[in-house]
């Protein structure tokens, strides 16, 4: 039977979207193997605060102007999960279900030592899959031996892993050349990020655009139920 296969790159504490994604495939492969792009949601995220939304930046060496794929990359201040542990402390310390979770988050941060980007990414994103639920496998797209171009390299993961669905974020409609993966009997679907509902979130107008640990945060347990892949 063919499976459903989500390919993306790692994400800091990405949203609840990412996991959606990752919730309905069958297998969730992280692609690293492709340049780093600065500005972006690799090293990144955002949460609430009282006053407005705010990043959490993890500091990376960029080395001139040269390409660097993201698997690559090494953070260049060793304690910037000190700091964004305080920094989550300060301003969810009041979130229904902070102390719910603080001995989890805490040894969360306060254990990732990691060099690597991409390391760091897989750190919190098992985590977080677990907590949520999600027993969808992770897989390094670096263990797969790809060759090709963008288009064909997705193409050559699917039929490795025995897919017949590429589901896909909306933002990749730019480039992903849906014949060609018709043509190799890989059917394309488009994730759809409308219609979440809202949750109890702290601090003013509502955000869908936050870390998914603002809802773990401000729901605990009952998370999935904010969540589209759990509830449809």
């Amino acid at each position: 039977m063919g499976k459903k296969i989500v390919i993306l790159q790692s994400s800091y504490i990405p949203w609840k979207g990412y996991f959606d994604l990752m919730n309905i495939a069958d297998v969730f492969v992280i692609y690293d193997e492709v340049e780093f792009s600065k500005n972006d949601w690799r090293n990144r995220n955002r949460i609430k605060t009282s006053q407005g939304v705010q990043w959490l930046t993890i500091p990376v060496k960029l080395k001139g102007k040269s390409h660097h794929y993201i698997s690559d990359i090494q953070i260049s201040y060793e304690k910037w999960n000190i700091k964004h542990w305080k920094t989550i402390q300060s301003n969810y310390g009041k979130a229904a279900f902070f102390t719910d979770n603080k001995e989890w988050l805490s040894e969360l941060y306060n254990n990732c030592t990691f060099k690597y980007l991409s390391e760091i990414n897989f750190h919190f994103l098992n985590a977080i899959r677990q907590k949520l639920g999600i027993t969808t496998p992770l897989i390094w797209s670096s263990d797969l031996n790809l060759s090709g171009d963008r288009n064909e390299k997705l193409i050559n993961i699917c039929k490795m892993l025995n897919g017949t669905e590429y589901i896909s974020g909306p933002s990749a409609k730019g480039y992903l050349d849906t014949e060609l993966f018709e043509k190799h009997n890989i059917s394309v679907k488009w994730m759809d990020y409308s219609g979440y509902p809202q949750y109890n979130q702290l601090y003013g107008p509502f955000e869908h655009g936050v870390s998914i640990l603002d809802l773990i945060l401000n729901e605990g347990d009952r998370a999935p139920n904010f969540m589209k892949s759990f509830t449809y």
